[in-house]
């Protein structure tokens, strides 16, 4: 990576802000909140936009601003999720054919419909630190079944990776390789951090792959199990 290469990042967040400490070890970054205007020319003149927001307030419009004020040769990095996938109860990749319509694949196909340079990248449940699964302050009640969460270190760590490697194209799933129970995990983080376990109804046998990541970035995760996150 370069000094000369800038990167805006929209959403200053649990993700979006150490992502931006990582990234300016090597490179301009400027990171900031949703509220962007026109004004903030410096942030449409960046190399790189990397949009790690949540889906409310206006989403849509917010994506269709970016693509149409960034510069034309604007890379764009979208976090996206694998909840596109929800209509599965398998194993599933990023060739899955998606027929069920939602805001998350609607999204996608809009910032793919509108700049040639766009890298999608579908994040499993981000976990880690002060993220403990099980730690619901309002939620008892679960389904079970196998879990496709990732680390965030590992979300910054292959973001910066995909970065510094030129990849600036295409859909990949960010999901740890192994995929352990949510009531195995459950179990585990209560005895660990003294916390109801709650109770689990059904399962789910959805397992998202990363494959594709593994293979293409021959990326190792730091974080391959998520029953060691917290450990």
């Amino acid at each position: 990576m370069s000094k000369n290469r800038s990167v805006g990042i929209v959403g200053c967040g649990w993700l979006g802000k150490p992502l931006s400490f990582e990234l300016a070890k090597e490179m301009h970054v400027e990171c900031f909140s949703r509220e962007l205007t026109k004004d903030n020319s410096s942030f449409w003149q960046n190399d790189i936009v990397i949009i790690a927001i949540n889906t409310k307030e206006n989403y849509l419009k917010m994506l269709q601003k970016i693509a149409t004020l960034t510069k034309p040769t604007c890379e764009i990095i979208l976090m996206s999720s694998i909840s596109v996938y929800r209509e599965f109860d398998s194993d599933v990749n990023e060739s899955a054919p998606i027929t069920k319509a939602s805001l998350i694949k609607e999204a996608e196909d809009l910032l793919l419909g509108l700049k040639q340079r766009v890298l999608i990248l579908r994040l499993g449940g981000l976990m880690g630190e002060d993220r403990v699964a099980g730690r619901w302050k309002s939620a008892y009640a679960f389904s079970d079944g196998f879990v496709n969460y990732i680390h965030r270190d590992d979300a910054i760590n292959i973001i910066k990776l995909m970065i510094k490697s030129g990849v600036n194209r295409g859909i990949y799933n960010l999901v740890t390789p192994l995929h352990p129970t949510r009531k195995e995990i459950h179990t585990k983080n209560s005895k660990k951090f003294g916390s109801e376990i709650g109770s689990f109804d059904g399962f789910s046998n959805r397992r998202v792959s990363s494959g594709k990541l593994i293979k293409e970035l021959n990326y190792t995760f730091l974080h391959p199990n998520p029953l060691e996150f917290w450990d």
